[in-house]
């Protein structure tokens, strides 16, 4: 592997212009973004001129958009209708690759297989990678679970968000490492966040009470990254979040720390402890 390529989440900077959005990542050193297309007609047109002219300002500039679709009672075709709505929208800003929130918990096995190949045409028409992230609440809310869709289809890809599974599993995961082992050559891209087991995301990672927590995620992102040390290039986005994820106290709602210097310090981190060769 000749290098990893550390993104920006957009979530947690929706006050700022898409132009200052863009300014600030490439001021710290980030080779990308990962966002959510919000509905907002003007600020999509505003994206489409910013990336434009990010990637004439940088030849290797990389943009991750989401698929994330708000909660709703609809039946699977319905939600099936929806997904595809929004992931035709992140057609004109030619991304990388997409990172799917696909499928529901409640589904069945057979209704999230229809979401899953539903969603997995669009990205063979459309020739842009689909990644479906780990995270509660989707087909991918469990260990488990997840490696039944891994069997049965083969080319499925994942972006990595262990600490979701914590949460499920409420533990570290300690009695499921040999699952652990058989999906995380599945796992093409990773966010960089420390959970635990009552919340996907601690207040700060470098405090010394998580400094266990740290040292499991830094060995399972180094894991995944030596199943992939054949690729020339991979990406990682550091995704602390905003409130509710960030902590708060009571009453002034404060934030514990703050989200856009935890991510910088957790891309720095990383580079020093993530070995590539």
């Amino acid at each position: 592997m000749n290098t990893i390529n550390y993104l920006y989440p957009h979530w947690g900077s929706e006050h700022l212009t898409t132009a200052g959005f863009i300014k600030l990542i490439t001021y710290h050193g980030f080779q990308g973004i990962e966002m959510n297309l919000p509905n907002d007609n003007v600020f999509e047109i505003e994206l489409l001129d910013e990336l434009q002219n990010a990637r004439n300002l940088y030849s290797n500039f990389i943009v991750v958009l989401q698929q994330v679709l708000p909660v709703e009672a609809e039946t699977v075709d319905e939600y099936i209708s929806n997904v595809l709505k929004h992931l035709k929208r992140t057609l004109p800003y030619q991304p990388d690759f997409i990172n799917s929130h696909t499928g529901k918990d409640h589904y069945s096995f057979d209704e999230n297989c229809k979401i899953i190949e539903a969603v997995e045409s669009f990205s063979d028409i459309n020739n842009i990678p689909i990644y479906h992230e780990i995270h509660r609440g989707r087909f991918t809310f469990h260990s488990t679970t997840t490696l039944a869709y891994l069997e049965k289809y083969p080319d499925l890809k994942l972006v990595g968000d262990l600490s979701h599974w914590c949460v499920t599993s409420e533990s570290m995961l300690q009695d499921q490492e040999y699952i652990l082992q058989k999906i995380f050559p599945r796992i093409k891209h990773i966010h960089a966040r420390v959970g635990f087991e009552q919340s996907p995301q601690v207040n700060n990672p470098f405090a010394p009470e998580w400094e266990d927590n740290l040292k499991q995620f830094t060995v399972w992102w180094q894991q995944i990254i030596n199943e992939h040390q054949n690729m020339e290039e991979f990406t990682i986005t550091p995704e602390f979040g905003p409130y509710p994820y960030m902590p708060q106290t009571p009453f002034n709602q404060m934030p514990l720390a703050n989200q856009q210097e935890l991510n910088i310090e957790m891309r720095d981190y990383l580079k020093r402890k993530i070995t590539i060769y």
